[in-house]
């Protein structure tokens, strides 16, 4: 275990030394037919490099938006998707994109692109930095023979770093890169 976690700060060390962005996203939903609705992107220095707000072609479901508070009334005059990704892509393309539950946020665009029938890529070189902190933070899960994924929240508490989890975009990107920076700075 203590080999896992002398790895992950080594891989934080040098991700940091790439000075990546940090991405998040909110969604109507977790499932298969959910889409985005924000998506945040700050520098390696905290500052905001893109942040819009997402007009879906369905609906936020009540569980979503008692999560991340953002409504259909909030999302009526948004831009679509087709509209928000080509400046995302601009930001991100060939960039080093550090995001916290990487799959989870990956699908969601991809599940977006694919309502809009838009060809999917990813422009940048993604990496998950909630799996780099359950093997910093070693917690083992006989069950999946893995270590444990902590939540965004969980995680910043456990690194004692005081920053809300807001579950909106650039405020989560704020706590990735705080989580992110703590592990490189371990000993």
């Amino acid at each position: 275990m203590q080999s896992a976690r002398t790895e992950v700060i080594q891989i934080a060390r040098q991700k940091v030394g790439l000075s990546p962005l940090y991405l998040d996203t909110e969604t109507t939903g977790s499932g298969p037919n959910d889409e985005v609705i924000e998506i945040g992107i700050i520098d390696d220095n905290g500052e905001v490099v893109f942040e819009s707000l997402v007009k879906p072609v369905g609906k936020v479901s009540e569980e979503a938006r008692r999560v991340h508070g953002i409504s259909d009334e909030m999302l009526a005059t948004a831009p679509r998707w087709m509209h928000v990704w080509p400046k995302v892509e601009a930001v991100l393309a060939s960039k080093e994109v550090a995001i916290y539950n990487a799959d989870f946020d990956l699908r969601l665009m991809q599940q977006t692109h694919a309502k809009y029938k838009m060809r999917w890529v990813f422009p940048g070189q993604a990496f998950c930095v909630m799996k780099l902190y359950a093997r910093f933070y070693g917690e083992w899960n006989a069950r999946t023979r893995d270590f444990r994924w902590q939540s965004l929240e969980n995680a910043a508490k456990q690194c004692k770093i005081d920053l809300p989890n807001a579950h909106r975009g650039v405020a989560d990107t704020l706590l990735t890169r705080a989580l992110l920076h703590y592990m490189a700075e371990a000993t």
